[in-house]
């Protein structure tokens, strides 16, 4: 679906720019776009790889652990539909772990395999479980405590102080965290209330 509203955004912005009679424009702003996509791809590869190998060395080092460890009880608390040492719980430590320290490319993985496990535990239907809403809302929000993707962005186009963003980060990050989680709540006590009528 999003594939055809793509298509459809790009025939309509052709249409009206040969209408217009602006199609030179729009093929100077293709070529400088895919310049520019490609020199801030580079500039990006070396900060991401930087901030890779900081994760890989914090997971070397015990952090991640650490995180996890932190973080079971708010897990517990959040997935109770998740027998205790399942491996869903794991990865989904894992996940949001590697989201707090602004991973989300080392993140992704872990949510997939999590999700994978949530539906052997769903009995492997198409349908989603409590568990796996829940995990979707929390892996989108995710609090950040590094926006590292964003930094990497900012220092590549010469921001005097790219690290700026690192507290508004955290602080809209936590309050979508918050608010999916009170979300996601809601609409589960509001289906268990429609389901005891």
């Amino acid at each position: 679906m999003v594939n055809y509203i793509w298509v459809g955004m790009m025939v309509i912005g052709f249409a009206v720019a040969a209408f217009n009679g602006n199609m030179d424009k729009v093929n100077a702003a293709i070529f400088t776009s895919a310049k520019e996509a490609v020199t801030l791809s580079f500039a990006m590869i070396s900060i991401l790889v930087f901030w890779l190998g900081i994760m890989k060395i914090a997971e070397k080092g015990g952090l991640l652990e650490v995180l996890a460890y932190l973080f079971r009880p708010i897990v517990k608390w959040l997935f109770p539909d998740i027998p205790k040492d399942h491996p869903a719980q794991g990865y989904i430590l894992s996940n949001m772990a590697a989201n707090l320290l602004g991973l989300g490319n080392a993140a992704t993985p872990m949510g997939i395999k999590a999700m994978e496990q949530l539906k052997i535990l769903n009995g492997g239907k198409n349908e989603a479980s409590r568990s796996m809403i829940t995990l979707l809302a929390i892996n989108t929000s995710s609090i950040t405590l590094i926006p590292t993707t964003i930094i990497a962005i900012r220092m590549s186009y010469n921001s005097q102080s790219p690290t700026d963003i690192v507290a508004p980060t955290l602080l809209a990050t936590a309050v979508a965290t918050v608010g999916a989680i009170l979300i996601d709540r809601y609409y589960y006590y509001r289906s268990l209330q429609k389901g005891g009528k």
